[in-house]
């Protein structure tokens, strides 16, 4: 519809023209002594169009001509730049493809071409470290520098997790000291760095403020301050003092937690601490029932043994399939040389679920009470079902990295 609007116009156009031509009678005269020029006005006026349109086209020859350079130029700029791009694309592909040599490839060359240096630069580096490329992953780095400050976190960042991949925890916090406390993934890479320096307390105090951040739900960062907690309890557990030290700093709330309890009296029967210990593990049982805490309260033989005997026996009424438990009473009674309850109780243990350790403390008794062919029976068993165990726990790691 358009097109046919335009048609229309120049064709009244066209004949407004031609009217105007063959009626107009006037002439133009021209003076240029000694001559006399007359000619039609017609003339004149088609002259001035031809020698406008002539001008103008000249004139957009020569600018286009001049321009030609610089389009050239800027042609093969974006050219350039279309390549480098698609070298970085082809680059992000095959890094999250796996294939970490091509990305390297890609990456370097869309580096040399000026496109996102610093991002392709890091890109680099990352596929050279996994190709255990360490010295030309360190060149990529030092090339991601530079005057943008998000660059230089990137920088940071990368050079930092690749440190902590090759467990250099050290190293790797010197480098996170370069940026801002407010930076997350600043403190997440902290986390795992104090973890490798066994920095158990910083650890804690991170996970409480990356819970704060909503990095983690309150679940998962209890799980990592009881971890932290309880491993720091296990490295003081050769000094009494510095053992009691770290015990009062445990907040009330996570004491009666099973890891940080079982991890606290297994220091404390340790170091001959038998009455503190089962006061740990009493007050942890009584908040939460668990099983290796039972196990743990018959491994010191310091304390009131008789009310042991009478608190786990009153235990056993709640919980009267406990293996663990009927172990820790048979030991118990095994230590007052109650024999025939002690060997009862062993028994109905290894009724309900035959273990090693059940085995082991029945073969002792049995030894004690000169049963030796029982006894030899039961040493034959605990290690038969040690050595399955051993076996299990070994072929579960064999095929961990698979």
């Amino acid at each position: 519809m358009k097109a046919l609007a335009w048609i229309i116009v120049l064709f009244a156009v066209a004949v407004g023209v031609t009217l105007f031509a063959r009626y107009n009678t006037g002439y133009v005269l021209l003076v240029i002594p000694p001559w006399r020029i007359e000619f039609s006005l017609n003339v004149l006026l088609v002259a001035l169009a031809v020698a406008f349109a002539g001008a103008y086209a000249v004139l957009r020859a020569t600018s286009a001509t001049m321009r030609l350079p610089r389009q050239v130029r800027e042609y093969r700029l974006a050219r350039r730049r279309e390549q480098a791009r698609t070298s970085l694309l082809e680059a992000l592909r095959e890094y999250f493809a796996g294939r970490y040599g091509r990305a390297e490839k890609a990456a370097a060359v869309a580096m040399e071409s000026g496109e996102q240096p610093q991002l392709a630069a890091v890109l680099a580096a990352r596929s050279a470290h996994e190709l255990r490329a360490w010295e030309r992953r360190d060149q990529y780095l030092e090339r991601a520098g530079g005057t943008d400050p998000g660059a230089d976190i990137m920088r940071v960042v990368t050079e930092a997790e690749l440190l902590l991949e090759q467990h250099r925890h050290q190293e790797a916090l010197e480098r996170l000291k370069a940026l801002p406390r407010k930076h997350t993934a600043a403190l997440r890479l902290e986390l795992k760095a104090q973890q490798q320096a066994h920095n158990w307390e910083r650890m804690a105090a991170l996970a409480g403020e990356l819970e704060k951040r909503g990095v983690f739900d309150a679940t998962q960062a209890g799980q990592i301050r009881r971890y932290a907690l309880a491993e720091d309890l296990k490295r003081k557990a050769l000094d009494t003092h510095a053992l009691e030290e770290a015990w009062r700093k445990v907040p009330q709330d996570e004491r009666t937690n099973r890891r940080v309890a079982a991890a606290a009296a297994q220091c404390f029967i340790s170091l001959g601490g038998c009455a503190r210990a089962h006061g740990i593990i009493e007050a942890a049982l009584a908040a939460e029932w668990d099983t290796e805490l039972v196990g743990l309260y018959a491994e010191c033989d310091g304390g009131d043994t008789v009310a042991r005997i009478e608190r786990a026996e009153g235990w056993l009424k709640q919980h009267p399939e406990d293996a663990a438990l009927l172990l820790t009473l048979g030991k118990l009674c095994a230590q007052l040389e109650l024999w025939g309850k002690a060997q009862s109780y062993l028994d109905a243990s290894v009724a309900v679920e035959p273990t090693w350790s059940a085995h082991l403390s029945l073969a002792r008794l049995h030894e004690r009470l000169g049963n030796v062919e029982a006894a030899r029976k039961s040493y034959r068993e605990s290690l038969d079902l040690a050595l399955a165990q051993l076996r299990t726990v070994t072929g579960g790691r064999r095929r961990m990295p698979l």
